[in-house]
């Protein structure tokens, strides 16, 4: 098996000038608009091409740690939840590489990152009409064409330009996913290549480095922080661990996973969210942090193992764990060290910090596309803050004069709550995707997913409020 999926280098199947326009042109080939791919295979008729600028796909690769799982169920796989019946499922995928009963006994319900990558690519590898090294630079609309006209550039190995191209389709989806985020504070350290500040993106590239120095600070309570952190613990000798966890929030508290919990990640609450009012809809999703950035029981379960013990020969570990910090600034001091300067939130109280290197497990934004859609920025209708107005199938609401739609993945949180990047609910919008491209149900889709009834109001009343409620200019 090879290290990425490359397949596919050849353009799209319409150029400037050539036959009728593709039905749909997927911008981003991540397991979002991979799963979208997928169960368009299973459309009849549907002409679909998807271009990634990337060389081949990979999902997190600096994060696929040995033993770190997914946080949803393998049944949030890229087509499960919307056809069970598929091709490109996870079950099949293991019966395809002779595995099937082997994880059958393993009784595992959450599988290996590392795992999920192999089955994604395992799907690119196979799936037409995927073309990596394209990078797309416009998307426009054209009305003498009646589509969307979308030009690229082709890249070689390396990633430089090779050739120019453009494309035309009736409708574009989005799904350009999410950048690495880093601290204003220690944007200008992060971005010397000599400097030993890594985003926990790209901690296995560098975990050697960081397994030798003398002292390491992770940034972050996260999932990826909690992990990072319980890699370089259980690496590091007893006594000599040189490890200092700090984080913004209160405490490095865990994930919500009760089961009702856990229905905010159903098409019921997603429903409900976006027919909230912008007002409710901004306040509520920082409140929510805890179901999507906190930590799995598991891993908070094997940090605090993992320190404990490290105290049965006596004495305490050289790691340090404090939440409520935030670092104001950062430095370089002397030639080879780092100081970071803290302040305590609650307790007013600033200190510094003085460490060797720095992970940042500081999350991720979604990547801007603006400009990308450049050329559509006076056809998008946007909310009182700036952004861009998502309706329910996942459309950006553009003018009158635009056939056709233009769809996103993974950038609606603000319209569509915290399911948004949450893998569980993939197959669900592919398939809300799909069938509104066919103008018809394709994919049978549950009418009720949750046991819990969000609201008092039904569902179309409370989007009649949101409607009437919301900033719209254009």
């Amino acid at each position: 098996m090879t290290d990425v999926c490359a397949v596919g280098t050849s353009g799209p199947v319409e150029r400037a000038g050539g036959a009728e326009p593709l039905d749909l042109l997927g911008v981003g080939v991540g397991p979002f608009n991979l799963s979208l791919a997928a169960l368009g295979q299973q459309v009849p008729g549907l002409r679909a091409e998807f271009l990634e600028r990337r060389q081949g796909f990979r999902w997190h690769p600096g994060l696929l740690i040995e033993g770190a799982t997914l946080q949803v169920p393998f049944l949030a796989d890229l087509v499960t939840l919307a056809d069970p019946a598929s091709p490109w499922s996870f079950l099949r995928f293991l019966r395809e590489r002779g595995r099937l009963f082997p994880f059958y006994f393993q009784e595992r319900f959450h599988i290996e990152r590392a795992e999920y990558d192999a089955y994604c690519r395992w799907v690119c590898e196979r799936l037409p009409g995927l073309r990596f090294g394209h990078q797309v630079e416009a998307v426009r609309w054209s009305a003498e064409r009646g589509a969307f006209e979308v030009d690229y550039t082709q890249l070689d190995a390396q990633g430089e330009a090779e050739a120019l191209g453009r494309a035309y389709a009736r409708n574009v989806v989005l799904g350009i996913g999410t950048a690495p985020y880093v601290p204003e504070a220690l944007r200008p350290l992060a971005e010397e290549p000599t400097v030993p500040v890594f985003h926990s993106s790209d901690y296995l590239e560098h975990r050697d480095r960081l397994v030798e120095a003398e002292h390491v600070t992770v940034v972050g309570s996260g999932q990826s922080g909690a992990e990072v952190f319980l890699d370089l613990l259980r690496r590091r000798p007893v006594g000599r661990e040189g490890l200092h966890w700090l984080t913004r929030s209160a405490a490095f508290a865990p994930m919500e996973y009760s089961k009702l919990g856990l229905e905010h990640f159903t098409p019921d609450y997603t429903r409900y969210f976006h027919g909230l009012s912008q007002e409710v809809r901004d306040r509520l999703v920082p409140q929510q942090w805890q179901l999507h950035k906190a930590v799995d029981h598991e891993t908070l379960a094997a940090v605090h193992d993992e320190l404990y013990r490290r105290t049965l020969a006596g004495g305490w570990p050289d790691a340090v764990l404090t939440p409520g910090v935030g670092v104001r600034t950062a430095g370089r001091l002397g030639g080879a060290r780092l100081e970071l300067h803290l302040e305590h939130a609650e307790q007013g109280v600033r200190d510094r910090l003085v460490t060797d290197a720095v992970v940042l497990a500081t999350g991720y934004a979604e990547r801007p596309a603006e400009g990308i859609l450049a050329g559509l920025a006076e056809r998008l209708r946007r909310d009182g803050a700036g952004r861009p107005l998502v309706d329910e199938e996942f459309r950006l609401v553009l003018d009158d004069p635009v056939d056709g739609s233009l769809f996103v993945q993974n950038a609606e949180r603000h319209t569509h709550g915290v399911g948004a990047p949450d893998l569980g609910l993939a197959a669900y919008r592919s398939a809300v995707i799909l069938n509104a491209l066919a103008g018809e149900e394709v994919y049978p889709l549950p009418r009720r997913t949750a046991f819990t009834r969000f609201g008092l109001r039904g569902r179309r009343e409370a989007s009649r409020a949101a409607g009437r409620s919301a900033t719209v200019g254009v």
